[in-house]
């Protein structure tokens, strides 16, 4: 089952006002979301990627009806919404870009409305707090926080009705280096002891690597890749390379082409596109045969940054 499912998406930005004052679109116009069918399976981390612009917080917004859908459906959680809307909301927590918090209370005086707001448990503000690591912030009021503890905070309020999905548009957005890998470790355990679905968009490329288990690459409103991890990754495989270090290479070069095996040389190394290890363990009999000596054999991979700017070209 997936927990958020959409077929077809589609939208367009209103060119301004009509003399009845409803918005008016323009048809004509490239649309900000293409045809978007986004699949995200039920107990996954789901890693939402791509450019600024790309259509990512447009397609979250959407999908809590935080703007008016204009064409194909939206499934959350096996309900058809927005016509389920309110049963919905009720099973989803979200922080959309900078978290919404009353700046002249503290935590837990912000927490108690949205306690009271889903009639959550009051035991349950007590337990998000130390979730997210503000249990010791006592009477520092919100406006205090800084834009890390503000995350921390949004987050608090988005887990108040434990919710089966938590959307996240850039959590780790003010974090220092810890606050990241705290913030990491935490959805992981949400997703692995409370089993949330956690759709989450980020342009930290080396966060979502470490954290998700599915991935879905939108550019220029369009998906351009949606799969696992595993997959993605595989294309990793398919861009990878051997880099020798030798004695000698231009002699590295010519016992290359004799094997028939296509190579460039590459600073103080030469490069061949990946090969089976038999191959490798030939190439270095061959190399020491040939009296060259050789230092050194790497498997050199392209890192997400790579696989994700070849997929959005």
């Amino acid at each position: 089952m997936y927990a958020i499912e959409t077929h077809d998406l589609t939208y367009r930005f209103p060119r301004g006002l009509g003399s009845s004052l409803v918005p008016r679109f323009d048809s004509s116009a490239p649309p900000v979301l293409n045809n978007v069918s986004l699949r995200v399976p039920e107990g996954s981390i789901y890693g939402f990627l791509g450019p600024n612009g790309a259509g990512k917080t447009t397609t979250l917004r959407l999908i809590l009806g935080l703007l008016k859908k204009q064409h194909g459906s939206i499934s959350i959680l096996g309900k058809h919404f927005p016509e389920e809307r309110i049963s919905v909301l009720r099973e989803i927590g979200s922080l959309i870009e900078s978290p919404s918090l009353y700046g002249h209370l503290t935590a837990q005086e912000n927490l108690i409305i949205y306690q009271k707001i889903f009639d959550a448990p009051q035991k349950r503000i007590r337990e998000v707090l130390d979730l997210v690591g503000l249990s010791n912030t006592g009477t520092k009021k919100a406006s205090e926080f800084s834009l890390g503890m503000k995350q921390r905070l949004g987050l608090a309020v988005a887990l108040i009705n434990q919710p089966r999905l938590l959307i996240l548009d850039e959590p780790t957005n003010g974090l220092d280096p810890n606050g990241i890998i705290e913030m990491r470790e935490l959805l992981k355990q949400l997703q692995r002891e409370q089993g949330i679905t956690i759709l989450i968009s980020s342009h930290l490329l080396s966060e979502i690597e470490k954290l998700v288990t599915h991935i879905g690459i939108i550019n220029s409103g369009s998906i351009a890749f949606q799969g696992t991890l595993e997959e993605l990754m595989n294309k990793r495989e398919q861009g990878a390379n051997i880099v020798l270090e030798t004695s000698d290479k231009e002699a590295t070069m010519r016992v290359l082409e004799q094997m028939h095996i296509r190579a460039t040389a590459e600073h103080q190394s030469v490069v061949l596109p990946f090969v089976h290890r038999d191959t490798i363990a030939n190439i270095a009999r061959n190399l020491v045969q040939s009296n060259i000596a050789l230092y050194g054999i790497e498997r050199r991979n392209d890192d997400l940054e790579t696989i994700f700017m070849n997929v959005i070209k």
